[in-house]
């Protein structure tokens, strides 16, 4: 059976909630509403017809888990719409703030073969603008190790990942040079959640709370791993 756009954003988004979650947990169908922004029955409605495909399980008060086939296909579309990001920011020159919502409405409609030439062109990638790992062609989502910048220790680190796909704050970040691959030095944590001090390039910068908790930092060794 074929996928529609509708179903493989339902795929990719319950794989993403289950990926922070604990191994063989459910993903409930509230968080899945919360993150699509719609109601609770246009989920309970997509959850039967997916379910009714072979693509998940759904148990009642505990929530959904994708099938192998399941899984399998929102890596697929999850693959597809960051590679889609990549083509644009690599070979088209757009912006990382500006690609998030592009590569959604234009990647659910691209072939295979397509991706495949973008995959090319933009130079094999293995992650997004933002730093998340692009899947393999067969299904295999490469492991990365990296943590929040709010529970990282001072000294020098690499950014890995950056969790928002606000466009100021990525147009924030791009302007303190804060970005994927970025090497800085942690200087200090200000205390009760106070600004992170860091010195990217020799200049010292102060990142909110708020902001730093969305990105994911790593050591140089462990960002040559991914």
């Amino acid at each position: 059976m074929s996928t529609s756009p509708a179903m493989q954003e339902y795929l990719a988004e319950a794989y993403r909630l289950a990926h922070y979650q604990p191994a063989a947990s459910y993903v409930s169908t509230s968080a899945l509403a919360d993150v699509l922004h719609v109601s609770p029955p246009a989920v309970t409605r997509m959850v039967q017809r997916l379910k009714e495909a072979g693509y998940l399980e759904h148990e009642p008060y505990q929530g959904i888990k994708l099938t192998e086939t399941g899984e399998y296909e929102a890596l697929m579309s999850i693959r597809r719409h960051r590679l889609v990001e990549r083509f644009l920011t690599d070979v088209m020159k757009f912006g990382w703030h500006e690609v998030h919502d592009t590569a959604d409405s234009f990647g659910a409609m691209v072939s295979d073969q397509i991706v495949t030439r973008m995959e090319q062109m933009a130079n094999y990638p293995r992650r997004c603008p933002h730093g998340e790992p692009i899947p393999s062609a067969d299904g295999v989502m490469p492991r990365i190790i990296d943590y929040p910048m709010t529970e990282a220790p001072p000294g020098e680190l690499v950014i890995s990942r950056v969790n928002t796909h606000d466009e100021e704050k990525l147009k924030y970040l791009d302007s303190l040079l804060i970005k994927p691959g970025s090497s800085f030095e942690l200087v200090e944590h200000a205390p009760f959640k106070g600004p992170l001090h860091l010195r990217v390039n020799g200049v010292l910068h102060h990142l909110g709370y708020e902001l730093a908790n969305a990105v994911r930092v790593c050591t140089a060794d462990e960002f040559a791993l991914a």
